[in-house]
């Protein structure tokens, strides 16, 4: 709902982009009292979110952390090779397009605002919100139009 809604509102992207925690509270979304720091999409940059630590994760807004993100595997590589990890989840970029891994910690979390899908003009909110899903949000995946 939060991505969806900012992909609507552009006052309200602002204040996602600004305070994710505080835009979440305004849909009556409780996101915990960590700190989430939304990072956006453009069409040169490309987000992805990984705790290489261990696996913090916004847990509230996301559900359930899926067992990739908690891997090993996952954590270290993501780092060094992000666009082998992505190609592996099917999502492969254009080479003119820049990827930044963003570190999750235990005092901050991160949520990937993706750019909203060419053919969704005139979309209700609601249906927007059906095409975003977690894999987005940590920047693994891109939502489709259908």
């Amino acid at each position: 709902r939060l991505v969806a809604r900012s992909w609507v509102d552009p006052d309200f992207r602002q204040r996602l982009l600004a305070d994710v925690n505080a835009a979440a509270h305004e849909l009556g979304i409780d996101a915990s009292g960590i700190p989430i720091r939304a990072v956006e999409n453009g069409p040169g940059l490309h987000n992805v979110i990984v705790c290489t630590l261990c696996s913090c994760y916004p847990r509230l807004l996301l559900g359930a952390s899926p067992d990739w993100y908690k891997s090993r595997a996952y954590r270290s590589r993501v780092v060094r090779e992000p666009r082998a990890v992505l190609a592996e989840f099917g999502l492969e970029l254009p080479d003119d397009v820049g990827i930044a891994v963003h570190d999750a910690t235990a005092e901050l979390r991160y949520l990937v605002v993706p750019m909203r899908p060419a053919g969704t003009e005139g979309w209700s909110e609601e249906r927007l919100a059906g095409i975003v899903t977690r894999d987005c949000m940590i920047g693994v995946a891109l939502p489709q139009a259908g």
